[in-house]
């Protein structure tokens, strides 16, 4: 069978025009045709190979200026290399430029039949799937509306929502979830793994490596314009992270301002403020937050991550089933954790607070609040939760003091 995606040997070629050279014939005539000369070609790409089997996931990695989405956009057919080839078999979803995408003055709904269109459906095909993919985009309220309104995260919503729901062979994503809400990467990473499963290749740019390692089949990493290393994505990741000394950033959040998150305290169980527990301690974690608006419903997230970025415990009051009011002036909401089930280390325990729609947030606070669980961890492992062992003739044998 043959793969989704195959390049082979691909180059591609750009002028670097200096400030005193012109750049055209009619600023060659005002300035003088004596300063016309050649100018110095660079290589934005060189010798680049790889292939993309249908159901897995590639991830490429890089600084920025290191080609990659030069790279994207040559697979998806803008512009022509000046080496090489690239052979696609199917459809292709593309997330290339958000910037580009949308005509400011067209709604997001002539945009969302554009873009379907554009993608490969036919316009009765995107009539039927128009509702699934404004729902999914969360722009019920919007969608009439002129997208030079729409926020950046907003446009991400409609543009990632029209690419999924044109049943790509082969999707092209460029640092999609560099915007946007915390939910709602979440939520892009949920369908792009049903995706997979349909049998869709994915070639996805990523600045979170964490991520490329958790979720990418294979990971290619490249530095101007050549591949320094791909295959697994650890080994690629490690590589890559021991030479630039890479650390996580910050998401970016969009926040309305309507809300402010003032305060939080993570307490113990006796309600003492605390930065550090025992790995099995209760704890709690109390916001103090400062509305300017009032509404019927809103959603407060709390998750728990490592350094890294990476989130190990995610919840929030929706999935409680909780309609929580806000109301002018200050107020304080506390989430209660009977036990902290983590391994012994560093994590950051991160909130926000968001429209009842999770679009965008009121206010979001990440790593700011540092949390120390005190404990041995020789099983090397996150999670730690209460276990118990038992031999073949019942015994039972107690782990640590935490029995199951």
């Amino acid at each position: 069978m043959m793969p989704a995606v195959t390049v082979q040997n691909l180059g591609k070629r750009y002028a670097r025009y200096h400030a005193d050279r012109p750049r055209t014939i009619m600023e060659a005539a005002l300035s003088g045709l004596k300063r016309l000369r050649p100018t110095e070609k660079f290589w934005a790409l060189r010798e680049v190979s790889f292939s993309v089997e249908s159901g897995q996931m590639l991830g490429i990695i890089g600084k920025n200026g290191a080609g990659k989405s030069t790279l994207l956009q040559l697979v998806g057919g803008v512009g022509q290399p000046d080496e090489g080839r690239v052979k696609v078999h199917g459809r292709i979803g593309a997330l290339l430029d958000l910037g580009a995408s949308f005509h400011p003055d067209l709604s997001g709904r002539e945009n969302l039949f554009v873009s379907a269109v554009i993608g490969g459906l036919t316009r009765r095909e995107a009539a039927r799937r128009f509702d699934d993919i404004v729902e999914f985009a969360q722009l019920e309220s919007f969608i009439d509306n002129p997208t030079r309104t729409y926020s950046t995260g907003m446009q991400m919503r409609l543009a990632f929502s029209v690419a999924v729901h044109s049943n790509p062979d082969v999707l092209l994503v460029d640092e999609f979830l560099s915007v946007g809400d915390q939910a709602f990467q979440s939520k892009c990473l949920d369908r792009i793994g049903q995706l997979r499963s349909n049998g869709c290749a994915i070639v996805w740019i990523s600045h979170n490596v964490k991520q490329v390692q958790n979720f990418c089949d294979t990971a290619l990493w490249l530095n101007q314009g050549q591949i320094m290393a791909q295959g697994d994505p650890t080994e690629v990741v490690t590589a890559y992270s021991a030479k630039f000394d890479v650390r996580p950033t910050a998401p970016v959040q969009e926040r309305t301002g309507a809300v402010e998150i003032r305060g939080v305290r993570l307490l113990d169980r006796r309600d003492r403020p605390t930065t550090e527990i025992q790995v099995g301690d209760a704890i709690g974690i109390e916001i103090e937050y400062f509305s300017q608006m009032r509404s019927d419903n809103s959603i407060f997230l709390i998750n728990i991550s490592t350094e890294d970025g990476q989130i190990y415990l995610n919840t929030h009051s929706q999935a409680a089933g909780l309609t929580l009011p806000l109301v002018p002036g200050s107020s304080k909401i506390k989430l209660n954790l009977a036990r902290l089930d983590l391994s012994g280390g560093q994590y950051y325990v991160n909130v926000g607070i968001f429209p009842p729609d999770w679009g965008q947030p009121h206010d979001y606070h990440w790593q700011r609040y540092p949390l120390i669980i005190q404990g041995l961890n020789p099983e090397k492992s996150i999670l730690h939760p209460p276990r118990q062992w038992e031999t073949n003739v019942g015994v039972p044998l107690s782990i640590e003091g935490h029995q199951a």
